[in-house]
């Protein structure tokens, strides 16, 4: 079973994992190619237009990822719900995990797994955001000056 838990988490979160670069990748071209016309249209707010933007959708790729695992767990027939498993996924995910709702013992190992790619995306995000921010910066510098 240890062995089957393993291989399922490291399926899920090379999924999770591509679809996180496939979103930030996506993300990082949209805001590049609107980032002139949002900037032509609102002058003062085109910086905090642009990160709510990226930012919202950074959150999107999160929440897909969540969904990801809580149908694998509804899959294993762990919950009766899928609310209870999106629940439990969300909570596992954040690193927060309550523990009012819990895996079976046969499964439980798996959620660390969960853990772990949730701490890693979320740090990845965090990497991101701040790679857009400065981007943003720099060229808003670039906007004012001419450089």
């Amino acid at each position: 079973m240890l062995l089957l838990q393993f291989a399922l988490g490291t399926l899920i979160i090379l999924s999770t994992v591509i679809i996180h670069a496939l979103f930030l990748t996506n993300i990082f071209e949209l805001i590049e190619r609107i980032s002139p016309l949002i900037f032509k249209l609102t002058k003062r707010f085109w910086l905090a237009i642009l990160m709510v933007i990226a930012v919202w959708l950074v959150f999107v790729a999160h929440i897909v990822e969540i969904w990801i695992w809580a149908g694998f767990y509804l899959s294993l027939d762990e919950f009766n719900s899928f609310s209870d498993a999106l629940y439990f996924s969300t909570s596992t995910f954040t690193t927060v995990g309550y523990g009012d709702i819990v895996l079976s013992e046969k499964w439980r190992l798996i959620s660390s797994f969960q853990a772990a790619n949730g701490f890693i995306l979320f740090g990845w995000s965090t990497a991101f955001i701040f790679e857009i921010m400065s981007k943003l910066y720099k060229d808003e510098k670039i906007r004012k000056t001419g450089i």
